[in-house]
């Protein structure tokens, strides 16, 4: 038996990105969906992104941006961005939310574990333990990168009990065996720093003696964010970071 799933992270409110994500590869091909959270701010579709995830019963996890919404939900604030033209992009994404987009958001947690069989059984040596981590299962807000040194994920690998481990933050696309365990990133669905403004996904298949992991970049409908952004009066600057591809402030 081979588990199929979808990894998502980053989806930064970008709903017009997910859709394309979906139209390719169909989610509901897949066993299983896992979001690694950041699944909003900056882009403006914060309820069509989260009742997307929520009927295709997503394992989602809260991000840095998702956790600053909530604090505005709860009527608090925070320290950072102090920029106004970053911190409009929360407050627009708070209002906006519907009441079933707050119930969703408010029932994510930090992490999660899976526990995966790929021989269709419950109990065997071939269990895979499968963890989602925003940053790292260190630090929530620590960012991994492809040339993130060895010595570092071989310090994390002592950190967790999880063959595999899911993260996002860093929108840095990668996937790494350290001591025996699997790091993936799939890079951001909804913001990308790396000059290629599609959209970034991954694949993950595991049976009961492999685990292949495959990254992709779609192509989206970067108008439709356009068209949004400016129907809000959003800041200009955000029409030019999606259209190409880079972090901008």
């Amino acid at each position: 038996m081979t588990i199929r799933i979808l990894l998502l992270a980053d989806i930064h409110g970008n709903y017009p990105a997910l859709k394309a994500i979906d139209r390719q590869l169909d989610a509901s091909a897949f066993d299983y969906v896992i979001n690694a959270g950041d699944s909003l701010v900056y882009a403006p579709f914060p309820n069509e992104t989260l009742d997307w995830l929520s009927k295709n019963r997503a394992i989602s996890i809260l991000g840095n941006t998702d956790q600053k919404v909530i604090k505005l939900l709860l009527g608090k604030s925070f320290k950072k961005p102090g920029k106004p033209e970053k911190r409009i992009m929360y407050t627009s994404t708070a209002e906006d939310l519907s009441k079933s987009s707050r119930r969703y958001l408010l029932s994510l947690r930090e992490t999660r574990k899976l526990k995966l069989f790929p021989l269709g059984r419950t109990i065997t040596k071939h269990t895979k333990r499968l963890g989602i981590f925003h940053g790292s299962p260190a630090d929530r807000d620590e960012f991994l990168f492809a040339d993130t040194p060895d010595a570092r994920f071989h310090e994390l690998a002592g950190l967790t009990d999880c063959h595999i481990v899911v993260t996002g933050h860093s929108h840095s696309p990668y996937h790494k065996t350290v001591s025996n365990v699997h790091f993936i990133n799939p890079g951001s669905v909804g913001r990308m720093f790396d000059g290629d403004s599609r959209a970034s996904c991954a694949t993950l298949e595991i049976t009961a003696d492999t685990v292949t992991v495959q990254h992709f970049r779609i192509a989206y409908e970067i108008a439709e964010v356009v068209l949004k952004l400016r129907k809000y009066n959003l800041p200009e600057i955000y029409v030019t970071m999606f259209q190409d591809g880079k972090k901008l402030n």
